[in-house]
């Protein structure tokens, strides 16, 4: 089964990050068990050029697992293959309260948009009706949806709390 899924998106420098990181702090701190799907627009790489398992990923492995005491890791190569849909990532994880994504912006689950008024980006909230709610650094007239200060972090898991329905 599929846990909640809640998503934090908005444009570049726009905060993305520092709020997941808040949030999974906070939510945790609440005894919830969380984890997170950061999306990237451009290519990643976790490994090292030398290090024994880029190795084994450039000799042809499809997938290489890094596993010690303290954490492990599967690395998954695309070759040509198109990127897995987050419900196929979602498929991998280890059962959990509740997943945030930092990104995936356009995905069809609900989320907060994270948005700084000097920045100047457009705006989601309005053109899509699965960001249910904004974390602003201004107020915001005629939102529509709830508009909550970036700064108050409990505030937007309370919010994230009730609409998922997981109060405890």
């Amino acid at each position: 089964m599929t846990p909640p899924l809640f998503g934090i998106a908005g444009y570049k420098n726009s905060g993305k990050t520092t709020l997941t990181e808040s949030l999974v702090r906070e939510l945790s701190g609440r005894g919830y068990i969380v984890s997170t799907v950061k999306h990237a627009h451009h290519g990643i790489e976790i490994d090292q050029p030398g290090r024994d398992s880029f190795r084994h990923r450039e000799a042809g492995a499809l997938e290489v697992a890094l596993v010690s005491r303290r954490r492990w890791a599967i690395m998954h190569e695309l070759r040509d293959d198109d990127e897995p849909t987050l419900q196929e990532v979602l498929a991998r994880f280890s059962p959990c309260d509740i997943v945030l994504t930092e990104g995936y912006k356009h995905d069809h689950h609900p989320k907060i948009e994270v948005r700084r008024a000097a920045l100047g980006h457009p705006h989601l909230a309005g053109d899509d009706p699965h960001v249910v709610a904004v974390a602003s650094d201004a107020p915001i007239e005629d939102a529509g949806i709830p508009v909550i200060d970036i700064d108050n972090i409990s505030g937007i898991a309370d919010f994230v709390v009730a609409h998922l329905g997981l109060e405890r």
